[in-house]
């Protein structure tokens, strides 16, 4: 088969390293890449919104399959566009991917299903946010409605946050018209994880649980970003609570997806809280968690290309997902000063040595410059390490990290620190 994978982030790479281990795939194509992947596959200069040229390359190359890796694109529609003429591709319509692309439309689908999630009021009307928020017990949790690439979610713990946040996205709209609409919810506490499910629009298997750290401090200190580490499996979710997790949460969603007409074909991520009164639902994402799944991916035994396959043709009921022992920690190199502004295009030092024995090494915002590798965005690189245990896993992982350098960068001390507790 000749596949591409859209996107150019970690989050690709790890996809591209995984299928390229498949013995069903002859060559992969990447758009747009990025310095790293360039490496793994033929990479093509085509922004992923750009959903025409992406259209008229995979037609002009004959494409088998196309596998989308970021959210935007899936739902700007970029399935409906691939199918309506005649080309294989995995991931939700741009109906379904309203499950990531409106917290609005997600909150009234789980709420008309009664699938447990916090409670939550939606304002389109600054002041009408204004006056619930002034009076609302704290802390609560201020979403953007739209998408905003991971970031849009303040956790306010008194009311002058609150107000700072309304203010940020519904008047200055710091994430454009994803703030038009927000949504106020209850804060939950308890432990988070990510469950990534593939779907075949009834059926579902399940990869490994991972756990993501959003924050750009240790301790889950200072602001969100797209993701600062993950490590998989969790070893605080036990059997009982995974089992509720897909009776009560997951299968659930699928099905009232199908009876609205939406049904939901692709990857599943649910992002969860495990609270006193059981698992919840944070958010719905309509694709592969980045970095989840540079962590997800090295844990699979099982063949990524034969199960999208499986999902493709409503066959996942046969498919039986195999995941390694041990664990995997994935820690995320920055620049200096994300998420807000930094700089790019600082040379990357300590890439030419080679690698740990089950160590990885996914570029996110990385290009070639003159055959060297530089910075090109706020997230650069995720090392992965697999161990037997996550202890060693970790720190395998920072052991990597401490070799590779470049002006500015940043990474938290503390990826897996909970899983170990």
């Amino acid at each position: 088969m000749k596949i591409l994978v859209i996107g150019s982030g970690g989050r690709e790479h790890a996809l591209v390293w995984k299928i390229k281990r498949s013995a069903l795939v002859k060559k992969i194509y990447c758009a747009p890449g990025n310095y790293g992947i360039s490496k793994d596959a033929v990479c093509e200069n085509i922004p992923v919104n750009d959903l025409q040229r992406l259209l008229h390359f995979a037609t002009k190359e004959k494409m088998d399959l196309t596998i989308v890796g970021p959210e935007q694109p899936l739902v700007d529609g970029i399935v409906d566009l691939f199918e309506s003429n005649g080309l294989a591709i995995f991931g939700p319509s741009q109906r379904a991917a309203q499950l990531e692309g409106s917290k609005v439309f997600t909150k009234e689908l789980l709420a008309r299903h009664r699938i447990p999630s916090a409670a939550y009021a939606k304002f389109t009307n600054y002041e009408d946010a204004k006056a619930y928020a002034a009076v609302a017990k704290m802390p609560v949790v201020i979403k953007a409605d739209g998408l905003a690439a991971g970031k849009g979610v303040v956790i306010c713990h008194e009311p002058a946050q609150a107000m700072e946040a309304l203010l940020q996205m519904m008047q200055n709209r710091v994430f454009g018209a994803a703030g038009a609409t927000v949504i106020i919810e209850e804060f939950l506490t308890g432990e988070e994880v990510s469950i990534l499910a593939i779907s075949d629009g009834e059926n579902l298997v399940y990869l490994a649980p991972a756990q993501d750290h959003k924050r750009i401090f240790d301790g889950d200190q200072g602001a969100n970003t797209g993701g600062m580490g993950a490590y998989a499996p969790t070893p605080f979710l036990d059997a009982e609570t995974l089992q509720r997790i897909k009776t009560e949460i997951m299968a659930p969603t699928i099905k009232a997806m199908a009876q609205e007409d939406r049904p939901y074909r692709g990857v599943l991520y649910a992002g969860l809280i495990l609270t006193q009164d059981g698992p919840k639902v944070l958010e719905y994402n309509c694709r592969f968690g980045d970095p989840e799944t540079q962590v997800i991916l090295p844990l699979a035994q099982s063949d990524l290309v034969e199960a999208i396959l499986a999902a493709r043709s409503g066959l996942l009921h046969r498919f039986d997902w195999r995941n390694r022992s041990g664990a995997t920690a994935g820690v995320v190199i920055a620049s200096g000063g994300y998420p807000e502004k930094y700089t790019t295009g600082k040379r990357i030092y300590g890439l030419e040595k080679p690698l740990q024995k089950e160590t990885l090494l996914f570029h996110s915002g990385t290009k070639g410059v003159e055959g060297q590798a530089v910075t090109a965005g706020g997230r650069v690189l995720t090392v992965t390490a697999w161990a037997e245990n996550l202890q060693q896993a970790i720190a395998s992982a920072y052991q990597t990290v401490g070799k590779i350098t470049f002006d500015g960068a940043y990474y938290r001390k503390d990826i897996g620190a909970k899983g170990l507790r």
